[in-house]
């Protein structure tokens, strides 16, 4: 199976990119006190000389005390703006694009840091992933603090001359929180007994968002189902309820839809095959991204407990994309350990290609 179709040009509003390749975003910690350094600049350098088409940074702080769980990831706010700047002309000059991931961690915790408290945790009712109590609830002034942190944040990455920018709703941090029944017991108009209610939070902040940086500059969310540790949570058990939770997005002014799975080739609903991306980008009519495991025989999961994968055939990747399951495909950990990994797919140089090792986590190269 051929990979022309990967290697096409993709174009929204005003982003085109040469191909369909997205460099996924990792959280690699290696911004000391917020800071990105000229290593996290070469580091994104090189996988956009590699042929990436559109990098997506690693999780990036908005301006709100709690938002991150780890003094080593980098802020999108403050002192962090000119070496954010430095990073995307670094990219620009070798021919790529970048986007920056804003990022909320609401009240998810660093397990390997419990002792690092940045500030007050905001979540939407002050109950972690499993229930547990974390704090107090978001009131109405922490709700419009953190909209305008958000706002904030994605005009400066327009000004700066980013290419896009995305919003970090997956994985059970503070954007899906609010949209998890166990994380979001409001009973004001933040919450609900349906997904369609708790989309609210997120559909307001799309709202500002949108209005912070014009009708055409592109709006990437990143959702999934599974949340830190919960993976099999559904938000959506249907297409029906998919709908109901994503169109206020839509309408809202979500632009590309990034749909995060464990494993890419997974059916979302029983009696189809199509993917989280396909059914997305099926029910909402806007591009999805898909991503999980590409290019990998394990998923990420196993990589966190110190497992190696292998380089994986893209046949099955290939099948889906050429029937149009889904626009564009994320690359993760096989980008961490094979910066030129589109050039050595496009030059059937596949035998090159490194296998992934969790050790490469611990260094930035």
């Amino acid at each position: 199976m051929t990979h022309d179709r990967l290697f096409e040009p993709f174009t929204w509003r005003s982003l085109t990119l040469a191909n369909r390749i997205v460099m996924a975003p990792m959280t690699r910690s290696f911004s000391p006190n917020g800071l990105p350094t000229e290593d996290v600049v070469a580091y994104y350098r090189r996988r956009a000389e590699g042929g990436v088409g559109l990098i997506i940074t690693e999780g990036t702080s908005v301006n709100r005390p709690g938002a991150r769980n780890d003094p080593a990831v980098p802020h999108f706010h403050g002192l962090a703006l000119p070496l954010w700047k430095r990073t995307l002309e670094a990219v620009h000059a070798v021919g790529g694009k970048i986007a920056p991931q804003l990022w909320h961690v609401g009240a998810a915790r660093n397990r390997k840091l419990p002792a690092w408290q940045p500030g007050p945790i905001d979540s939407p009712s002050g109950i972690g992933l499993s229930g547990d109590r974390v704090g107090e609830p978001m009131t109405e002034n922490d709700i419009a603090d953190t909209f305008a942190a958000y706002s904030e944040a994605a005009r400066m990455a327009r000004q700066l001359g980013f290419d896009a920018v995305e919003l970090h709703g997956a994985h059970g941090y503070l954007i899906d929180e609010f949209f998890f029944d166990v994380t979001n017991r409001r009973t004001d108009r933040w919450g609900g007994e349906t997904v369609a209610q708790r989309s609210r939070f997120a559909a307001q902040l799309v709202r500002e968002v949108r209005t912070a940086i014009g009708p055409d500059f592109p709006l990437i969310l990143r959702i999934s189902q599974w949340k830190s540790a919960h993976y099999d949570v559904k938000l959506a058990r249907t297409p029906g309820e998919m709908g109901q939770w994503l169109e206020p997005l839509v309408e809202a002014g979500v632009d590309i839809f990034h749909c995060s799975q464990r494993r890419f080739w997974e059916a979302e609903f029983p009696g189809s095959d199509l993917n989280f991306a396909g059914w997305v980008r099926q029910v909402t009519g806007r591009p999805a991204i898909t991503v999980g495991s590409v290019g990998l025989t394990g998923d990420f999961i196993a990589g966190t407990r110190g497992e190696s994968s292998r380089p994986a055939s893209l046949n099955e990747l290939m099948r889906r994309l050429d029937r149009g399951d889904f626009d564009l495909v994320a690359v993760g950990r096989a980008l961490i350990v094979n910066s030129d990994w589109p050039r050595l797919i496009r030059e059937s140089r596949t035998a090159e290609l490194k296998d992934f090792d969790p050790a490469a986590l611990t260094t930035l190269h």
